[in-house]
């Protein structure tokens, strides 16, 4: 089977990495095209995998044609493909629904909407799938297996794609901020930056974790931190006095009402 990817950016990149390091998939069974041809060069130099000189001799080369290119790039893209009834298509891109995908490439056509994420780079991703009417049982299950190789999968209804996004593909962005302000605050007091950064980013991974494999509420988890009169509950009170959770509430507003304004 042949998994071809038309875009090298960080998401397509990211799951290339993933495939291959997932053990699942050789590097000769990727392939890529981008017009960026130092991106092909690295891609080739860095991952093994196979460059192509067009979208058109990658779709022809390709059982699956996975879409890795920014939403505005999508309408060039998908003028140059053939649209193979036999091929399953695959869109990553944001913004860019069912509809907009079937009027493009035929209404007769495999297509799959998902939304990954950047740790599928480190084989800890989630990517959420919601597919087309013509996919069959066994073809979502090899959609599945293909995104569980780098993490875990869920299906959703494309309705709920765009608060998906909001929720698990751009929030790596903003646990990023939170590690780097709290090891700034460390920083602060003395702690290396290194040092910071890992007691930051150990303690998002540990309390993730928690929260999946506990039976607790995490409002639960929280509690059972804040002992009477401590500096943990000190720190939770300052937090919702200046509006944490309404500010993470109003990020993902903000993102899901961006999401909408490009389904558009």
């Amino acid at each position: 089977m042949k998994i071809g990817f038309i875009g090298g950016g960080n998401m397509g990149t990211a799951l290339m990495s993933g495939f291959i390091s997932s053990g699942k998939f050789k590097a000769e069974d990727i392939l890529v095209y981008d017009n960026f041809e130092p991106k092909l060069e690295e891609l080739k130099n860095n991952l093994g995998i196979i460059p192509k000189n067009s979208s058109a001799e990658l779709e022809a080369e390709s059982d699956i044609v996975i879409l890795a290119v920014k939403p505005n790039i999508i309408p060039f893209v998908l003028k140059d493909l053939k649209s193979d009834s036999e091929k399953l298509y695959i869109s990553i891109a944001a913004g860019i629904t069912l509809d907009a995908l079937s009027t493009a490439l035929g209404a007769d056509k495999k297509i799959v909407r998902v939304m990954p994420n950047t740790p599928a780079l480190v084989g800890c991703g989630m990517t959420v799938i919601s597919p087309n009417n013509n996919i069959s049982p066994a073809e979502n299950q090899l959609v599945e297996d293909l995104f569980n190789s780098v993490g875990e999968t869920v299906f959703l209804g494309e309705n709920y794609m765009n608060a998906a996004i909001a929720l698990h593909s751009s929030s790596p962005a903003y646990i990023y901020m939170l590690i780097d302000a709290m090891a700034d605050s460390g920083v602060k007091y003395g702690i290396p930056k290194i040092v910071a950064l890992k007691l930051a980013a150990k303690a998002v991974e540990g309390s993730a974790k928690m929260v999946l494999e506990s039976s607790e509420h995490p409002m639960q988890l929280k509690d059972n931190v804040c002992s009477p009169g401590g500096t943990t509950i000190a720190a939770v009170c300052d937090l919702e006095n200046n509006g944490f959770r309404s500010s993470v509430q109003k990020a993902i507003d903000a993102c899901v009402d961006k999401a909408e304004l490009m389904s558009k």
